[in-house]
């Protein structure tokens, strides 16, 4: 079955599945509607996507796994293999900390540990105030736990609303928190040398990938209360790319750990040259859309095949499987973001419209 609702486009992956006399049913966690998984129809006259899937063994003993195009339509292809890793789907938890917090050369900051997941006082029910705090929070360890927390109180519909839409909902900061340690390291992007050991690629790496976490929520934080037409499909989106960044950040940091457990996450210099992107496109989310999470986010999935190689001729064979996957679930990233630059491309041609038979501009800029 499709991982979307037909009535609101959300992610259903997180479902509740019960048995009923009709079959075994997929229960909506937001609004409880059902929907049968083998033919998708709900009792409310919607109907979800589905597809027939068989497992056949080969001659060699290998179980693989076949899909039968829907019914509908015709043409259809196979558009993308991804690669699927378990650790990628549970990351390690709390107490196998990725981040030393010592080592010779490194002077970290103390970390708070005892900082709850979930703050003790005024605990986020919003989508969007559990935004605004993750991009408020200078530990990185935390700020993935909070993220792996915050888009399975989403998913499973235990939030109060989005929040996008209240006049309360709470501003994202100019600049995501960072740690002391991190802060004394940053420096001009003109001044980071060419990372040629592997230590220093990985740190390189961990550092994008903290602020692409940071990236998917304030694209929601902060367009989501300037675009109350937004869907919920965007945020579902979003916050999975959130999840996504924050379960590669871990695998990263533990094999920087690894090689060199001089040099912790943070000890080496860094550049925030992303976030200056995201500082010129506040204002517009097509801009955003355009610069971060396509320009920048491309030019990724142009460089991960070199930079695999370097680690595959290097003989590590850990990083190289972590960085496959990363580098084959970038490409739904970014087929995901094209999605949403041609809904907001959509979004201004329609304003326009409407602003020309007001004999005036656009109503507002997306």
């Amino acid at each position: 079955m499709e991982s979307a609702r037909p009535h609101l486009g959300a992610d259903i992956s997180h479902a509740d599945i019960e048995e009923c006399d009709t079959g075994v049913v997929a229960v909506c966690p937001w609004h409880r509607y059902d929907f049968d998984l083998q033919t998708g129809k709900s009792e409310t006259g919607l109907r979800a996507c589905t597809y027939a899937v068989d497992v056949r063994t080969d001659e060699d003993g290998v179980d693989k796994v076949y899909m039968e195009a829907p019914e509908e339509g015709s043409g259809w292809r196979v558009s993308q293999d991804c690669i699927y890793n378990s650790e990628f789907a549970d990351p390690p938890p709390l107490a196998s900390d990725p981040l030393p917090t010592s080592g010779e050369g490194a002077k970290p900051t103390p970390q708070k540990d005892d900082e709850p997941v979930v703050p003790i006082e005024n605990p986020p029910t919003t989508l969007m105030q559990w935004a605004v705090l993750i991009l408020n929070t200078p530990n990185p360890r935390l700020k993935v736990e909070r993220t792996k927390h915050a888009v399975q109180l989403f998913r499973t519909g235990k939030l109060k609303s989005i929040g996008n839409k209240l006049s309360s909902a709470p501003h994202p900061p100019d600049v995501p928190s960072r740690d002391d340690a991190y802060s004394r390291n940053v420096v001009d992007p003109s001044k980071v040398k060419n990372r040629r050991n592997r230590a220093s690629m990985l740190h390189a790496l961990a550092n994008i990938e903290q602020w692409a976490i940071d990236l998917a929520w304030d694209i929601m934080a902060r367009f989501g209360p300037m675009n109350h037409d937004l869907p919920p499909a965007f945020f579902a989106d979003f916050t999975k790319m959130a999840l996504d960044e924050s379960k590669y950040f871990t695998p990263l940091t533990s094999r920087l750990s690894a090689l060199s457990p001089s040099t912790p996450y943070g000890s080496m210099p860094v550049h925030a040259g992303l976030w200056e992107s995201a500082t010129v496109t506040l204002h517009s989310l097509l801009s955003r859309l355009a610069i971060i999470h396509l320009v920048h986010e491309t030019r990724g999935l142009d460089i991960n095949p070199a930079t695999i190689e370097k680690f595959r001729k290097a003989g590590d064979t850990e990083t190289v499987k972590v960085m496959e996957i990363i580098h084959a679930d970038e490409v739904t990233h970014v087929t995901a973001r094209h999605r949403w630059f041609t809904w907001a491309c959509a979004q201004e041609e329609l304003n326009a419209k409407k602003g020309e038979e007001k004999g005036g501009g656009p109503d507002k800029e997306v």
